[in-house]
């Protein structure tokens, strides 16, 4: 198979795990005959540096041409400092979600057999979790309409959802319930919010369609309790874009480190692929942080271009350096540490 995938390593450390993801991913194509064009293209911070824009005419252009997306991180602190800047790294990644339509978050919370008493809950509470949070990416809080009043002192953001909206990912996840264990849990805040009734009579009245997944229906905040109480009772979690970001976030310290979560952003035509943690400037040019959630998310590429055995081999080459202590410091646990670039190429040398 041939795949042009378009490259948007960002800032921060963005550009270092990227590389190796690059080299693992190269490593399984020459391994199993595959050709990957890579298409670099500028976003974030470094973006607003070079043309003055986070997500440039030329960056959209090139995901909309290419078959995938391989995204690594956007924020800088010289914007997160400054409240009166008027672009922000940030308003290239809502730009992009908006315009290639990735209206899917795709957020997987699973344990590794070997870090699993690194976790800050009990091994007795987290064995067995795999669950999928499925969150919606384009609507809601984060896009509706917000402003001043009263000379500065009020604000005001608008929670909007369509049926439509609300459908479409709905559709998602009972689909992807159907090729799991076939339990579906629509969070929601249906005691208080209208928007959040509109999700769950959507929801119900799509059951019907779906006559083999058991639904559940659960307020956001029994499910944040419940996350860290009896994890492994979830498979596959839908909710609106809000819920979506706190709860997805509490979910990946699971695992015992934001640094091994990947994740996707699908929509109709495109697929972005990314790692769950944000551009940690403080570790940027140093070759310390973990590369580890952005060469998963190459798994799941992998995966969703139903290429299971390249997807099967870099979760089987993961599983291995972590068994065998090849870690960056965040999982060295006062043990010997490898820099980002020697973990992609121990990686590389066993595939």
């Amino acid at each position: 198979m041939e795949l042009n995938i378009a490259v948007l390593a960002g800032d921060g450390i963005g550009p270092e795990v990227i590389d190796q993801a690059i080299k693992v991913s190269d490593a399984i194509a020459k391994k199993y005959n595959h050709k990957i064009n890579w298409k670099p293209a500028l976003t974030g911070a470094a973006a607003i540096d070079a043309v003055g824009e986070p997500y440039p005419d030329e960056t959209h252009t090139i995901c909309e041409a290419a078959d995938a997306i391989l995204f690594g991180a956007i924020g800088h602190p010289r914007f997160d400092n400054d409240p009166s800047a008027k672009v922000r790294p940030e308003q290239g990644l809502l730009k992009m979600r908006e315009k290639l339509g990735l209206f899917a978050n795709v957020r997987p919370t699973f344990t590794f057999p070997s870090l699993i008493d690194k976790s800050p809950l009990k091994r007795e509470r987290i064995e067995g979790t795999d669950f999928i949070i499925l969150r919606e990416l384009t609507g809601g809080v984060y896009f509706g309409k917000r402003g001043r009043l009263d000379n500065g002192n009020t604000a005001y953001d608008t929670m909007t959802y369509t049926r439509e909206e609300i459908k479409r990912l709905a559709i998602k996840g009972f689909e992807l319930a159907m090729t799991r264990s076939k339990k579906l849990c629509c969070v929601d805040k249906a005691n208080v919010l209208e928007s959040s009734r509109l999700w769950r009579e959507t929801v119900q009245a799509m059951e019907k369609d779906y006559p083999e997944v058991t639904v559940s229906y659960e307020f956001v905040d029994a499910v944040a309790m419940r996350l860290v109480q009896w994890p492994s009772e979830y498979d596959v979690l839908i909710t609106e874009n809000l819920f979506g970001d706190i709860l997805t976030d509490e979910a990946s310290v699971i695992s015992g480190s934001m640094g091994l979560m990947p994740s996707a952003s699908v929509g109709t035509d495109n697929k972005l692929y990314e790692p769950i943690h944000g551009s940690y400037p403080q570790a940027a040019g140093k070759d310390i942080a973990n590369p580890l959630a952005t060469i998963l998310s190459v798994a799941m590429l992998f995966e969703d271009f139903r290429l299971t055995k390249e997807a099967q081999a870099i979760r089987d080459v993961v599983n291995k350096s972590l068994a065998e202590g090849v870690v960056t410091e965040d999982l060295a646990d006062g043990r010997k540490s490898y820099k980002t670039s020697e973990v992609g190429d121990w990686l590389v040398k066993n595939i």
